[in-house]
């Protein structure tokens, strides 16, 4: 019998899984090049494992995850009151939907993308932003499916490099 994906709310022990996914992710996303210094620099502190247990005890409720037979296998992050680059929006921000590829096109994006909905509209929120990189085509057509637009482009930048972003917005 297949076991279930159980959705919860983050915990300090899941601190290192947790570093280990994002890392894994980010790096399948993002490092089309390879690991450079400044991926290694950025992702090494970004998704310490110091860095998640303080955000996991100061903001448990923004941060979800996908447990599979007790293994994570996704999360979804959500950051209030963040000033989005464009139009000055300022409101909940989706920053990261992490999905280890193995578990993409299973349904996990689309419920972790749901809890993130819900929790925003709890808080009486009625959009929410996010940028995804302007090359990944595949998060930028999940995204549109599930009824974000996007509405610019803004560059993230990171030490030397700066990279292209599309911002997108649902209104909820």
């Amino acid at each position: 019998m297949e076991k279930k994906i159980i959705y919860r709310n983050a915990e300090i022990s899941d601190s290192k899984k947790l570093s280990i996914l994002f890392k894994q992710v980010y790096i399948q996303t993002y490092g089309i090049e390879g690991v450079s210094d400044e991926f290694a620099n950025f992702i090494t502190k970004q998704f310490s494992v110091e860095r998640l247990e303080k955000l996991i005890t100061e903001q448990h409720e923004n941060l979800i995850v996908a447990e599979y037979n007790d293994n994570l296998v996704g999360v979804v992050e959500i950051e209030f009151d963040k000033k989005c680059p464009i139009d000055n929006i300022v409101g909940p921000e989706l920053n990261k939907l992490y999905i280890l590829e193995w578990f993409c096109g299973k349904g996990i994006g689309e419920n972790l993308l749901k809890y993130a909905e819900n929790i925003i509209v709890k808080r009486g929120q009625k959009l929410f932003w996010l940028w995804v990189l302007e090359t990944n085509t595949r998060a930028i057509n999940f995204y549109k499916k599930h009824s974000f637009k996007v509405i610019g482009n803004a560059a993230f930048q990171m030490e030397k490099n700066s990279y292209m972003n599309k911002v997108m917005i649902k209104h909820l």
